[in-house]
């Protein structure tokens, strides 16, 4: 098996092992970035020189046996989490020259255990966008392709860069962050597993802010185990952060393979929603079996106020996207566009900076915080907000996790949708309530569709047991055996 075909805990017994070197293991995706990446697009900024010095240290580390969790592994990153001396773009125009003096809290956990990181990820420009088409450096191509048909697919979004990496073996694992289904929706388009934690298990320090009360880090990896050991290595409290929760960080891979004996699993009936394509709504079918199989007890529950999920996300995010974006005014960092006065100068530098989806949020934010308008939107979507978090809250005392799809659909292809805004935020209909009310979740590929893509099932948990969405994923995963690959990778394209 090649190098880049390896899964996270093999390739890390692999090289205590010394089957292989990790300057061979990070050599060979180096290769596999530098031969895919110009036409998948998956990386705004490689370290390919960086990532060889770190496997040299890597290297030194495991011949005296002192190995750590991730010593030698190459991972993505995102380019929404800042790494010092790196730059860090958030897709963006206005931070194109930006680098960081500074490491985000789950980077530094990374490297901390020993990861080695081999480029910056693409995503939708500031994370907005559920399609990874709205970056100011070109749109991610999904490595997948439908059955007979060589169209480019969209990967997903906002995370879809790491998405597509991960897929195409390009790297092992990647961070992406979850606003309101950018690792989730991702994960399903491309075939691979996304863990979106509980709000406050990750730090949000270092990573650019799109919506504060929504962003949440997680991994993105080929199997739930992986982001088991992901997961172990970014989670943990942070003082720096008001909104990281301090409570203990479980070993997560002991839940792999877990016994589900007895698990009630809760199936909402308002995730039957118009628009759930017939093949999607089969592998839910498929799933609800597997899990029965596996000695779980199958609930009906009800989620009434989901149908508000959508609409209340999209007053919340673009509400906090505009005051967290006001930041950027070409004064402290960033791109400066000059004017004859202050005003036209923050007109100019703000206009060439943003994109056109970061600029419809922002004055849809600023539209729902204007004055005559905070009471009508803004406060009511919060309220709204709270009971939607009620609903898992209720839901929870009957069912220990909840299981639904993840995407209402596969995978499109560029610019099918992208000419309706409104079409395009239906995507997130299945992963922005569990984002609206801060529930761990998580995206594992259970099967392909009619035209030969995967299709992914959502897990939903309570607050802070990610182990369990672990045990439940992985029971998933084992049933449906999910071993396809797609057609642009490094095995099969040198």
């Amino acid at each position: 098996m090649s190098l880049t075909e390896l899964t996270i805990a093999d390739a890390a017994a692999g090289l205590r092992a010394r089957k292989f070197s990790a300057a061979e293991l990070v050599g060979a995706h180096n290769a596999a970035i530098a031969a895919l990446n110009p036409r998948l697009n998956a990386y705004i900024t490689t370290t390919s020189d960086a990532a060889l010095q770190a496997a040299a240290v890597a290297d030194e580390a495991l011949g005296k046996g002192e190995a750590k969790p991730l010593t030698g592994i190459p991972l993505g990153i995102k380019d929404l989490f800042c790494t010092k001396g790196v730059r860090t773009t958030a897709a963006s125009n206005i931070l194109k020259n930006f680098v960081p003096p500074y490491e985000s809290t789950v980077t530094a956990n990374l490297l901390r255990d020993g990861a080695v990181f081999v480029g910056k990820t693409n995503l939708d420009e500031f994370a907005m966008g559920s399609a990874n088409i709205t970056s100011a450096f070109g749109p991610v191509e999904n490595p997948w392709k439908r059955r007979g048909d060589d169209a480019a697919l969209v990967p997903g979004g906002s995370s879809g860069g790491s998405a597509a990496a991960v897929a195409a073996g390009l790297a092992m694992g990647a961070t992406g962050t979850d606003t309101g289904g950018s690792i989730r929706q991702p994960a399903a388009y491309c075939g691979i597993v996304g863990l979106k934690p509980t709000y406050g298990r990750c730090s949000r320090f270092g990573t650019i802010a799109y919506a504060s009360s929504l962003d949440q880090a997680g991994p993105m990896a080929r199997t739930v185990r992986d982001c088991a050991i992901l997961l172990q290595s970014m989670a943990g409290f942070d003082a720096r952060d008001s909104t990281s929760v301090n409570c203990d960080v479980p070993d997560y891979s002991v839940a792999i393979g877990r016994s589900l004996k007895g698990l009630k699993v809760g199936i909402p009936a308002e995730y039957r929603a118009e628009g759930l394509s017939a093949e999607i709504e089969a592998a839910w079918q498929q799933g609800i079996n597997w899990l029965k199989d596996a000695g779980c007890e199958i609930v009906d529950v009800s989620l009434p106020h989901t149908k508000y999920g959508l609409a209340t996300y999209y007053i919340v995010a673009p509400a906090e996207c505009s005051s967290n974006l006001a930041r950027y005014d070409g004064l402290r960092f960033g791109e400066r566009v000059p004017g004859d006065t202050l005003d036209a100068m923050y007109e100019a530098t703000r206009r060439a900076g943003f994109g056109p989806e970061v600029r419809r949020r922002i004055m849809m934010g600023t539209y729902v915080l204007s004055a005559g308008y905070y009471d009508a939107y803004y406060l009511k979507a919060q309220k709204v907000r709270s009971l939607i978090r009620r609903d898992f809250t209720e839901s929870f005392q009957q069912v220990d996790v909840l299981l639904t799809p993840t995407a209402p659909t596969p995978a499109f292809a560029q610019g099918e949708q992208s000419d309706d805004p409104v079409q395009m935020y239906l995507n997130d209909i299945f992963t922005v309530p569990a984002s609206m009310a801060g529930m761990p979740a998580m995206s594992v590929p259970v099967g392909l569709g009619t035209t030969g893509l995967p299709l992914g099932l959502q897990l939903i948990g309570r607050p802070f047991d990610e182990e369990t969405l672990l045990a439940a994923g992985s029971a998933l995963e084992a049933a449906a055996g999910f071993t396809h690959r797609p057609a642009l990778r490094a095995e099969v394209v040198k």
